[in-house]
């Protein structure tokens, strides 16, 4: 005799009532062939209960009581045995296609028919994709362009214009908030009218008017840290 199969464990993800009574009544009626393990209504919800339901198949609208669901989709696929089938109204393909690259397994419309909700949750649970043709080439064309590199900030390209000798006194500052000009000009060895000079050009570098403005933005952008 061949061994019954196993029954995929189904959690839903939604924050409608009714679409939740509705797929629950569907799947617990394909028993002991699929059964709802679990329901969720919010993102923190739907991370709380994954880790402890660890279920098969998720399906899971984007749109959960105004939070898009792609930020948590990952979260839900750390387990590495759940396969997330983005179930929702949204119509935006950009939003779709990302769903897929941040681990959907296949996506379907919320006026798909029954049948096809039960067909999906089998395939997505035997490690198969439900997406149409055009979905794939785009997915895939996506993951193999080359990723362009992210460009610096403007704070970042401002201190990058300092010398190192600008930035040794901005470290300085931040290290010695309180000193003096005269103080600081010891520290670094060199002479007050010197250390002006090269304020000076700093305050210009980076659009601040004084040292207390200075030693506010080195603060609040994390300059004049030695790994800076």
């Amino acid at each position: 005799m061949k061994p019954a199969p196993e029954t995929i464990r189904v959690m839903l993800i939604d924050d409608h009532q009714t679409m939740l009574w509705g797929l629950s009544k569907l799947i617990d009626g394909e028993k002991p062939r699929m059964e709802v393990v679990g329901t969720a209504r919010s993102c923190e919800e739907a991370l709380a209960k994954v880790d402890q339901l660890i279920p098969d198949v998720i399906l899971l609208d984007l749109d959960l009581d105004g939070k898009n669901a792609l930020d948590i989709l990952p979260a839900l696929v750390l387990n590495q045995k759940s396969r997330v089938l983005i179930l929702t109204a949204e119509r935006k393909q950009a939003t779709l296609d990302m769903a897929v690259l941040r681990g959907a397994r296949g996506v379907l419309r919320k006026d798909v028919a029954a049948e096809q909700v039960l067909k999906a949750i089998e395939k997505t649970h035997r490690g198969e994709l439900w997406l149409d043709r055009e979905t794939l080439g785009r997915v895939f064309g996506e993951l193999m362009s080359p990723v362009a590199a992210p460009k610096p900030s403007p704070e970042t390209e401002k201190y990058a214009a300092l010398t190192a000798k600008e930035q040794k006194i901005i470290q300085s500052i931040v290290e010695g908030s309180g000193a003096s000009n005269k103080a600081l000009a010891q520290r670094l060895f060199i002479s007050e009218h010197t250390l002006c000079n090269h304020l000076t050009s700093i305050y210009h570098k980076l659009d601040v008017s004084n040292r207390l403005e200075l030693y506010v933005y080195a603060i609040k952008h994390q300059l004049g840290n030695p790994q800076s």
